[in-house]
């Protein structure tokens, strides 16, 4: 398959053809969760996506290391507490204890999502060695600082020697006094209000805290994807990616830390996700306007009319681009309720289908051609809505094709297990989507195929009242009964 994959560059904006640094192997890093609390749908929108460009790398022949770290320390709220810590004081438990409850759950919702696991999945609390060792380097190299104890990074002399920060989130050094992600603490002991902690000494009280050269204490947040993305993937790889309020600080970070320690670009490639809404609005628990994965799916929620499988909202979350907003509404997850059922049972008959034409059938051309374009279209910035569209364009086809609407003398063998390589590919090997009712479908399709054999017997009979009500009947049951020459079919309305 062709492996023509355009990117943004994510400083310049310009697209290019994506080349891996290592030839056919790709370096992906994805900044993972901080385990204090429950996953929220934002971030399982990140993860999906990921997810799905992480396959789609793998399908198309690359061989693809993806490192996705846990947050388990450091993680600092704009008031200077750790995020860990506040959830281990509010919960009554150990700091550990809260990391693995959120993290086990955190890999539960993904399983339900069926996204595959990362190729390694690095904590920040096993990797404190390399944090300190980082440290050194950036001070050896002259852009950071110790204060008593604690050493942050000279955001200033690091701008004005390097002109690089800022760069990836478009921002100057006037904006950054303002947007500083600790700004609140300690601000006599930096010499600028930008700068950040790369170590922060411990208050006697903190629980989590290793020893160093310079305090007991702890790594700031941005230290731990330097180090451990450096550790398993190089001083330069390929992708990095987060959720869009990584950008700043947390990537226009890393990367002065990265270029600080060692001189390099951490990443060719920085992709981000953006917003998931709720009608509209920015989620937010303090006006109500929030769900989380398991009110979704359960419908116990104001915001929903019905609870909608994981499959459902998977499907919904992959109409837009990873990169654009996607507004969450009742109706657009009614509508992907509809569009998914008629995927997996385009795939069903997709399966079913083989052509009677061992040459070239006059629908060769149009059906591998769309199957091509849905490839196509994934490979421009992984775009999942554009893909989709294609094999949507296919559906109808294969439709016409399973009831005898169009010939199967029309379509050859050769261009069948085309589309269906393509097609089933991306839905299941790539998108991760899986046919919820499979389970089911034996049975159903068992019961289905007495129902119609009975019903052709009524016909046979010219039985016609028994014959309507069994139609009619399935009808309101949402079935709906195809007759042709060649029998009577069925598909979900």
């Amino acid at each position: 398959m062709e492996k023509k994959i355009q990117l943004y560059n994510s400083i310049s904006r310009q697209k290019e053809e994506f080349k891996p640094i290592h030839d056919t192997h790709v370096g992906m890093y994805v900044c993972g969760p901080t385990v204090y609390s429950d996953v929220h749908l934002g971030n399982c929108r990140t993860f999906i996506s990921f997810d799905i460009i992480f396959r789609y790398l793998k399908f198309i022949g690359y061989k693809v290391r993806y490192v996705r770290n846990i947050t388990d320390v450091g993680h600092l709220l704009d008031d200077g507490e750790d995020r860990i810590l506040k959830g281990a004081r509010l919960q009554q438990l150990e700091p550990m204890e809260v990391v693995q409850k959120y993290t086990n759950g955190f890999h539960a919702m993904m399983r339900i999502f069926n996204t595959e696991e990362p190729s390694i999945e690095p904590r920040a609390t096993g990797h404190i060695v390399e944090q300190i060792e980082m440290v050194q380097q950036i001070i050896d190299n002259g852009y950071a600082y110790e204060a008593n104890g604690s050493v942050y990074f000279d955001t200033l002399k690091f701008a004005q020697s390097t002109g690089e920060y800022g760069k990836l989130s478009g921002r100057v050094i006037e904006e950054l006094v303002a947007e500083s992600r600790d700004n609140l603490k300690n601000q006599d002991e930096k010499r600028h209000p930008s700068d950040f902690a790369i170590w922060m000494k411990a208050a006697p009280e903190h629980i989590m805290k290793w020893n160093s050269p310079w305090s007991i204490g702890f790594p700031g947040w941005h230290l731990e994807c330097s180090a451990m993305s450096t550790k398993y993937l190089g001083t330069h790889f390929d992708i990095h990616g987060g959720g869009n309020d990584l950008k700043f600080p947390h990537h226009e970070n890393e990367i002065a830390q990265n270029i600080g320690s060692c001189g390099c670009h951490p990443a060719k490639y920085w992709l981000h996700t953006n917003m998931l809404l709720l009608n509209g609005k920015k989620m937010s628990k303090s006006d109500g306007n929030t769900i989380s994965p398991l009110e979704l799916f359960s419908g116990d929620s104001v915001h929903i009319s019905q609870g909608y499988s994981p499959m459902v909202v998977k499907f919904f979350m992959l109409q837009a681009h990873y990169s654009a907003p996607l507004d969450l509404t009742d109706e657009g997850l009614q509508a992907a309720e509809k569009g998914f059922k008629r995927l997996m049972e385009a795939s069903k008959i997709l399966s079913k289908l083989q052509g009677l034409n061992a040459g070239k059938g006059s629908l060769d051309e149009e059906m591998i051609g769309l199957a091509d374009a849905a490839l196509t279209e994934m490979s421009d910035d992984f775009s999942t809505p554009k893909a989709l569209a294609k094999l949507f364009e296919l559906v109808p086809k294969i439709n016409s094709l399973g009831d005898g609407k169009l010939s199967l003398n029309d379509v050859s063998d050769t261009a069948l297990d085309h589309v269906r390589q393509s097609f089933h590919g991306l839905i299941f090997d790539v998108f991760g989507l899986k046919d919820e009712q499979a389970g089911e479908n034996n049975a159903v399709d068992g019961l289905m195929n007495l129902i119609l054999s009975i019903r052709q017997k009524a016909r046979a009979n010219k039985d016609w009242p028994t014959s309507d009500e069994i139609r009619d009947g399935l009808k309101a049951a949402g079935i709906v009964v195809k007759d042709s020459k060649d029998g009577s079919s069925w598909t979900y309305e």
